[in-house]
């Protein structure tokens, strides 16, 4: 688990390590461990290593023949692909993961990528095809942004390195805002900065350094082609036996591992799993806040620990932490695509690293197996909409209003998200329903200046959200809703889970979001994984021998709430108007700053619109006007 830098001139101008080295301290926090340099001509690369496979010679750049590499990551079946590797004649001189991927490309070429299962994100120079060959995991776990103009390519593990470099400008990119303040997340390959992209999830990129040809390939995609030939019996049988392999390939580490322990399913299903491998005494580590049972699901968290035989740590936030640390991790974050459940996340995993450099979680474990509320509030209406006009929009039917019913509770605490949903539109097609259930313009477009808020009206938006949804391979409307989530929000949670961890400097690794299960899971029959509207329906029955009752019938799903809108109330109140009422914020005309002054005086509760904007201006406060 790393950071890394590049610099490609295309003029054959000389790299300047100082350069290199200043754009790398920006991410020292991501590989305190280690530097490494290369230098060739017109090519320079830095990497900054935080030790966890190979801690005496997994040193980088690593060099291969003709091949460099800098990478970030982790390979999780290394140890299959080496084994296979050495059948046909390779010899290693390391142990690391690292090398290994070296090897493969020289075996394989191009199409060796597609081997990898694991998080990564790396830059490979081959010297005899004079080419860069650039690569992202299948999700986007690890990240990688690049900056291109007429004379060089700019390379980077996060954003602000690559604003390090002395040539490039911070400037706010004004389409991507309306997007932002759409979504509270970008799409694509676009970023809050102008000329500043993403390489985004499974692609490469190809470079040939004599011609500057630029190729941007998709290798891989969640497949939704039905399987109607296997039963329910035989997808249990084998998501059983990847959740098996995934957990034991993970767990492979030379220090110490522990994990993230909510109590709510996926996290409790990870580290009870854990301990079936390790076979020894682990941490797990956990957080609440002190306001309020609402705010608090620790009795969970104890019950799966003691199920997994780990010693809980726990860890309760205080509002004057937020008001500290929130500037701080909209720096780390680099772009404020995040809710507020950011700061918790970062107050627990520095707990963690106190104790242990690598910890496992259950993110993606909602977008895969269908986890959140916001699916059965679709389908309700779904439902509704089937029942009434007798029809069927789908190649199959998925849920009927009969077989919801009996899974409504799960929506108690719901009630002002489907007040909001049914205000409008009812009925309208797929696309547009599911577009409103996501669109944050409806909680803050009181807050927004005139001018910006006509402007996110935009039909380009919902056009490119429609692009995404609207796969020609997804019929059902439970599989184009995830997909959408897969290749649209979950970007900037695993945007938050890599920053979040790596500012303290451990590894955060989430077994769930291993290819193999999500191209099991997007094989199966929508009415199969979301059997009569029940959330997480597939993954439940997997899993009920051995996660504890209380957990696995639960009705109060909560994810980190932060009582925001108490502290909004108490010390944080002067804190929030300082940064939305400011001299700058006024200037920037996209805050209605009359309407959030009535409506934080007035002590209105503290909506997650007012958080996008408080996030957004902390953003502009900490890049653009530096």
């Amino acid at each position: 688990m790393c950071g890394f830098v590049g610099i490609i001139n295309k003029n054959k101008q000389e790299i300047y390590s100082n350069i290199l080295r200043k754009m790398a301290d920006t991410i020292h926090h991501r590989g305190p461990d280690e530097d490494g340099i290369f230098l060739e001509g017109n090519i320079g690369f830095f990497h900054k290593r935080l030790s966890i496979i190979d801690l005496s010679t997994g040193q980088q750049p690593m060099t291969f023949i003709n091949f460099t590499i800098v990478f970030n990551g982790e390979i999780y079946n290394y140890i299959e692909l080496r084994n296979d590797l050495i059948k046909k004649g390779h010899e290693f001189r390391t142990t690391s993961d690292t090398e290994v991927i070296l090897h493969l490309y020289g075996e394989y070429g191009d199409n060796f990528v597609n081997l990898l299962n694991g998080m990564f994100a790396f830059i490979i120079y081959d010297k005899t095809n004079e080419k860069l060959f650039i690569a992202r995991d299948h999700f986007g776990i690890k990240p990688l942004y690049w900056y291109r103009d007429d004379s060089k390519i700019v390379f980077g593990s996060e954003i602000k390195a690559l604003l390090a470099h002395p040539d490039i400008v911070a400037e706010a990119d004004s389409e991507n805002l309306q997007e932002y303040l759409t979504f509270q997340f970008i799409l694509g390959e676009g970023t809050m900065f102008k000329n500043i992209c993403k390489v985004q999830p499974g692609h490469y990129i190809t470079i040939d350094l004599l011609s500057w040809k630029i190729d941007i390939i998709k290798y891989w995609i969640p497949n939704f082609n039905i399987d109607h030939y296997h039963t329910e019996e035989y997808f249990i049988a084998q998501l059983q036996k990847i959740l098996d392999e995934t957990i034991s390939q993970q767990l492979r580490s030379d220090v110490e591992v522990g994990t993230y322990l909510s109590g709510g399913l996926d996290s409790s299903l990870v580290t009870i799993m854990a301990a079936k491998f390790l076979g020894k005494p682990f941490k797990s580590f956990s957080g609440a806040f002190h306001e309020g049972p609402e705010f608090n699901e620790l009795k969970y968290a104890r019950i799966a620990a003691k199920a997994a035989q780990s010693e809980l740590l726990e860890i309760f936030p205080t509002e004057q932490e937020f008001i500290d640390l929130v500037p701080k991790l909209i720096y780390h974050l680099d772009e404020p695509v995040a809710g507020p459940g950011l700061f918790p996340q970062y107050i627990v995993s520095k707990l963690a690293s106190k104790h242990v450099k690598v910890i496992l979680g259950g993110q993606g474990g909602d977008e895969i197996f269908g986890g959140y509320a916001r699916y059965m509030v679709a389908y309700l209406e779904q439902a509704l909409k089937g029942a009434i006009n007798e029809s069927n929009e789908e190649d199959e039917h998925i849920v009927s209003l009969a077989s919801i019913l009996p899974n409504l509770p799960s929506l108690k605490q719901y009630l002002p998200m489907m007040k909001s949903f049914w205000k409008s539109d009812a009925f309208e097609p797929m696309d547009r329903r599911y577009y409103n259930l996501i669109n944050r313009m409806g909680a803050t477009s009181n807050f927004l200046h005139a001018d910006v808020k006509s402007k996110c009206y935009d039909a380009a938006i919902f056009n490119k959200f429609s692009r995404y949804f609207n796969d020609p391979d997804t019929k059902s409307y439970f599989n184009k809703m995830t997909h959408f989530d897969m290749q649209g929000s979950l970007p900037g949670l695993l945007q938050v889970e890599d920053r979040v961890s790596m500012s303290v400097s451990i590894e955060s690794r989430v077994p769930l979001l291993d290819r193999r299960i999500v191209d099991l899971i997007s094989t199966m029959p929508a009415g199969m994984k979301f059997k009569g509207g029940e959330m997480k329906y597939l993954l439940k029955k997997t899993i009920h021998n051995y996660i504890p009752e209380q957990i696995m019938n639960r009705k109060d799903k909560m994810g980190f709430p932060v009582p925001l809108h108490i502290w909004s109330k108490n010390k944080a109140k002067g804190f929030i108007m300082d940064i939305l009422l400011s001299k700058k914020a006024k200037e920037r005309n996209i805050i209605n700053t009359k309407y959030v002054e009535h409506l934080i005086t007035s002590q209105q509760p503290f909506s997650r619109g007012l958080w996008g904007l408080l996030s957004l201006e902390l953003w502009y406060t900490q890049f653009i006007d530096k």
